[in-house]
């Protein structure tokens, strides 16, 4: 009787999961484990993981583990380094095999290659992007520099997504050491989240809520709404839950899979009509791909301080990012920005542009340290899209310009022209 362990990572959901598929297929046993990450600071002297991210987590896994028990097994959930709290529990179920989804960024490439080396197996299936990437046009390798090059590529070769892998609906059954094995108290890990009712993402509200059951529900009521209809016009928008998709916390997480939005917004298009709003859904999706594909390309150098441009010459002023983090850069619109971020956890994709775009040009700080606190900060913190747009911002990403710089005031006139978004955020 085979043994496993199953590893959720990034991909809190049991449908549209092929890593844990081929678990249940190959296992006649498993152990479903998650490993809360460990309370540790960044190198900028703040915690990796802040508030708003715990307890959109806690909400998260509250919600698989429901579903977990409603299909014959349970979750573990641990809290430490992975390289170390599953080779506890490992040996003491004496089991060796650990199944997971691939992810391609350092850090989490690192946790797999150490639990390598210290003589478990480890099965990877990559499975966050919409493009599976053995169908694509091209090799990862031979990824385009220039993400319009990308995807008219993409487009041209009549690349379609993989359909969406069914939900599973009995997983095999946990082996009864198993059941000796202690899980983490959510509500006191995560602790209370503090309420903003200004929020554009109001997680402390049952639709708004981590998890599969609010992002399964949020995707059919955002497609049945008409929202998506009037994406492109709206999704520049800075107040309210409708001015944009708000798919990004579930995607994030893993509770909701890409394929899934595109399953939708397929079908959407098949009754109501294709509009560029609805195209806009699909191209948003292919530059999320994009930012994946990147890290199969470049790997560890996208972490690099210079990025891709070994030319380029970071600076970093340690007192101006303190007082960007904590709002209070004097200019208005911009820690009107920060100051939703610290009490949401979210953040319109207009000003996180804004933002980055003021640290990194105007006050001259170190990219990565902005790309540690959108980590920290952002209940939606995705390491690839994350790194990839602040490298992008920075310049120092593929399609590099000599100046990304926004004009603040250029930005407030285009997208706050009656300053109802710094009224509400001016305090």
């Amino acid at each position: 009787m085979k043994q496993a362990v199953y590893w959720f990572r990034n991909d809190l959901r049991l449908s549209d999961n092929a890593a844990l598929a081929h678990a249940c297929q190959q296992a006649d046993q498993i152990t479903l484990v998650y490993c809360l990450p460990p309370e540790e600071n960044t190198q900028w002297g703040f915690a990796r993981l802040g508030q708003h991210r715990k307890s959109f987590l806690a909400d998260t896994l509250i919600d698989l583990a429901a579903q977990c028990v409603q299909r014959g097994n349970r979750l573990l959930i641990v809290e430490g380094v992975p390289t170390m709290v599953l080779p506890s529990i490992l040996q003491n179920l004496k089991a060796n095999t650990v199944y997971c989804e691939a992810i391609a960024a350092p850090y989490e490439m690192a946790q797999v290659e150490e639990l390598r080396t210290q003589g478990y197996c480890i099965e990877t299936i990559w499975q966050s992007s919409l493009l599976d990437p053995s169908t694509l046009p091209f090799h990862p390798q031979d990824l385009p520099l220039i993400f319009t090059t990308f995807r008219q590529q993409i487009e041209q070769s009549g690349t379609v997504p993989p359909a969406p892998l069914d939900l599973i609906k009995h997983l095999p059954a946990a082996p009864s050491t198993a059941q000796a094995l202690h899980s983490v108290d959510l509500s006191e890990w995560a602790g209370t989240p503090s309420v903003d009712e200004r929020s554009a993402f109001p997680y402390h509200h049952p639709q708004w809520h981590g998890g599969a059951t609010a992002a399964l529900a949020h995707l059919q009521r955002y497609f049945a709404s008409g929202l998506a209809d009037q994406y492109k016009h709206t999704r520049n928008g800075l107040i309210g839950c409708d001015y944009s998709s708000k798919f990004s916390p579930w995607l994030a997480s893993g509770a909701l899979s890409a394929r899934q939005i595109y399953q939708q917004l397929i079908a959407h298009e098949a009754i109501n009509g294709a509009n560029e709003s609805t195209y806009w859904i699909w191209f948003e999706l292919l530059w999320r791909d994009y930012f994946r594909l990147l890290h199969l390309r470049f790997g560890s150098q996208l972490y690099h301080a210079k990025g891709l441009n070994d030319a380029a010459t970071i600076s970093h002023q340690a007192d101006y990012f303190f007082k960007w983090c904590q709002g209070e850069t004097g200019q208005p619109f911009i820690d009107a920005g920060i100051r939703e971020l610290a009490a949401t956890g979210y953040l319109s994709n207009r000003m996180r542009q804004n933002v980055a775009s003021f640290l990194i040009h105007d006050l001259q700080c170190d990219w990565r340290a902005g790309a540690a606190w959108f980590e920290s900060q952002l209940i939606d913190y995705d390491v690839y899209s994350n790194q990839g747009n602040w490298l992008y911002l920075a310049g120092l990403g593929t399609d590099p310009r000599p100046n990304r710089r926004f004009n603040i005031e250029k930005q407030i006139k285009n997208y706050d022209p009656n300053h109802d978004y710094l009224q509400l955020w001016s305090h």
